[in-house]
C-alpha cells in the first residue's frame, strides 16, 4: 500500500451563512433557478450550487449578507422563500 489510505475521502464544502467548512453531506446544496433560490437536497439539479447548513440561522446569516448573489454570481439578491420553507420543515420534531 504505497501511500495510500483505505479511507474513501470525504469533500468538504463551505457553508454560505456561517462561513465553516463542514462535510458535503451535512450541507443543504442551493441552487438557482430563475430570480429563486431552490434547495437541492439531493444533489442533482444543475447549475452553480451554493452549500448551507440546514439551519435558520445560517440561512439568516446567508441573507444578511447577500451570500446567495455572491455565490451565484448575480447582482441581485434571490428569493430565498422556498428554502426557508424547506429548512423550517427540517428543524420541526
Amino acid at each position: 500500500m504505497s501511500g495510500r489510505t483505505l479511507s474513501p475521502a470525504c469533500p468538504e464544502r463551505t457553508c454560505v451563512g456561517c462561513r465553516q467548512r463542514a462535510a458535503k453531506s451535512d450541507l443543504l446544496r442551493v441552487v438557482m433557478s430563475g430570480d429563486v433560490c431552490v434547495p437541492d437536497h439531493r444533489g442533482t439539479l444543475p447549475g452553480r450550487g451554493a452549500y448551507l447548513h440546514p439551519a435558520l440561522a445560517c440561512l439568516d446569516l446567508a441573507v444578511r449578507r447577500r451570500a446567495f448573489g455572491r455565490a451565484f454570481r448575480g447582482q441581485v439578491t434571490p428569493d430565498t422563500a422556498e428554502v426557508r420553507r424547506f429548512v423550517e420543515q427540517q428543524a420541526a420534531p
